[in-house]
């Protein structure tokens, strides 16, 4: 999922990805067992909800052949009183056959704040993955089975957060107070994720989540209720891409640790830009820009000869005129690198893949008045191809929209209200792994992910303090961006990765 970020002056605005046609798989399904409207007596949004639908179907995966039921349907949310204020909508595969004791169950939840689950399921992990191609045209997009799904090695949930996917609140109007926060987030899906366990009969299974940007966040907040208010024992998270700390992304323009952290995935782009990358050319960069950018930054500025061999050194790096690095007096913002990193060309970059580039549609200005080639481009295919997926393979028939990304979600989330950590989770993940001895951490990222630099979580780890057997927490990177997984041999990779964090398959 690209976890979805847009930068504004105070938050992280996503974008609304309205219905278009559904991208196909070839299989049909198997015949719904339930019956296609559930909520005849509801009224609104709700009422457009079908009946949970359980269909029958078969893969090849890891060697072998997979027989699973898929089930796409809706969880209540309830209040204090047991009255339902909204509905959630997952996506379950489960392997046929195995012991729920013995088959680890994994919750997956994308970002945003406000992003559908689609990203990760179409993605990465789900049995059915979206394939763009050698290119970045969403139009070209076709949907077919995923090889690598993760159903190798793990039962699989999917959960749309409230206001997103096909996730709606019995009254929308209050929705942004009840859902749309971080601590209120965390708190009613750690319940979903506990009555989806007791409901089904897993409770006794290996428990894992995965999430993505944001999702990494929100997976440390709800591990962190499951373990305080429920008794319930993860044995991995997995953070794809992940947004860990608030504060090291947001209002950060002249914060020269978070510029310093971040300098070697603009300089690996610019590797990339050239032809030449490898990872082991990022090590001296990494020490260049943790010792003498980072004294130079908070240092007084430099002038004369030593300002020229300065903004030199950091324009070859990362592949911006001197001029402009000069201008910015190193610090360069991740806008800056979008608008400027190939105006020589007239494209613009993303911030979230640096080697993905558009034309850009207002070369005039100096200020980035562009959408993001990532963010706002050709994911958008993901919207669609959900959407007649979950109707035509998994037989759950709505007339709602799957909102992929949802701006109001985003524009009116509370990042204030968190409660312990408060806008971070690394507080979080210290008590999780202190308490659980047996807990495992990956982290992954792409180089070239300009936003959530991969150097901004090896910071946070790497200060983490001595918890024990030090390979529990790994943080791994790979080429590619924020959806490090649109890249075949990336994903690849990560899934053998995260795969390594579970029990061998029975």
């Amino acid at each position: 999922m690209l976890a979805i970020f847009r930068l504004t002056s105070c938050c992280a605005v996503g974008f609304l990805v309205l219905l278009g046609a559904g991208a196909r798989a070839e299989d049909a399904p198997a015949k719904p067992a339930a019956s296609e409207h559930a909520n005849e007596h509801a009224s609104g949004l709700p009422a457009l909800l079908p009946a949970d639908s359980a269909t029958q179907h078969t893969i090849e995966a890891g060697g072998r052949k997979l027989a699973y039921t898929a089930t796409a349907g809706i969880l209540p949310v309830r209040d204090d009183k047991g009255e339902q204020i909204a509905s959630a909508f997952y996506t379950a595969y489960v392997l046929n056959g195995a012991r729920p004791a013995d088959r680890p169950i994994t919750f997956a939840f994308n970002g945003g704040p406000g992003a559908g689950s689609a990203y990760l399921q179409l993605g990465l992990a789900g049995p059915y993955r979206l394939d763009f191609g050698p290119g970045t045209d969403g139009g070209h997009a076709t949907l077919g089975e995923n090889a690598e799904t993760w159903l190798d090695f793990t039962d699989l949930v999917f959960v749309d957060p409230i206001g997103t996917g096909y996730s709606v609140a019995a009254k929308p109007e209050a929705a942004p107070k009840q859902f749309w926060g971080v601590r209120q987030d965390a708190d009613y899906l750690a319940k979903l994720v506990g009555l989806y366990l007791v409901r089904s009969g897993r409770t006794a299974s290996p428990k894992y989540l995965l999430g993505e940007s944001y999702g990494g966040l929100r997976a440390a907040k709800v591990a962190r209720v499951l373990q305080r208010d429920q008794g319930v024992v993860l044995s991995g998270i997995t953070m794809v891409s992940p947004l860990i700390e608030a504060n090291m992304l947001f209002g950060t323009a002249h914060n020269p640790l978070v510029a310093a952290l971040r300098l070697p995935s603009y300089a690996a782009a610019e590797l990339m830009r050239k032809g030449n990358f490898a990872p082991d050319k990022l090590a001296p960069i990494e020490q260049f820009a943790r010792g003498e950018y980072l004294s130079t930054l908070v240092a007084k500025p430099p002038t004369g000869a030593a300002a020229d061999a300065f903004y030199g050194k950091v324009a070859e790096l990362i592949g911006l005129p001197e001029p402009l690095v000069a201008q910015y007096r190193g610090l360069i913002p991740v806008e800056v690198m979008g608008k400027h990193f190939r105006a020589d060309e007239g494209r613009i970059v993303s911030i979230y893949d640096a080697t993905l580039a558009t034309p850009d549609p207002f070369p005039d200005s100096e200020q980035a008045r562009h959408d993001d080639p990532v963010l706002e481009g050709f994911t958008r295919a993901f919207a669609s191809a959900f959407a007649g997926y979950a109707r035509d393979q998994l037989g759950f028939k709505t007339d709602l929209d799957y909102r992929l990304l949802a701006e109001d979600v985003n524009e009116k989330w509370d990042w204030h209200n968190a409660g312990h950590g408060q806008q971070g989770g690394i507080d979080d993940l210290r008590q999780l792994l202190a308490l659980d001895p047996s807990l495992k951490l990956l982290v992954a990222h792409g180089y070239t992910d300009l936003l959530t630099a991969y150097g901004i979580d090896q910071y946070l780890l790497d200060h983490l303090p001595d918890l024990g057997d030090a390979g529990r927490v790994q943080l791994k990177t790979y080429q590619g961006g924020h959806m490090v997984y649109l890249v075949p041999d990336s994903r690849k990779a990560l899934t053998r990765d995260a795969k390594a964090l579970y029990p061998a398959p029975k």
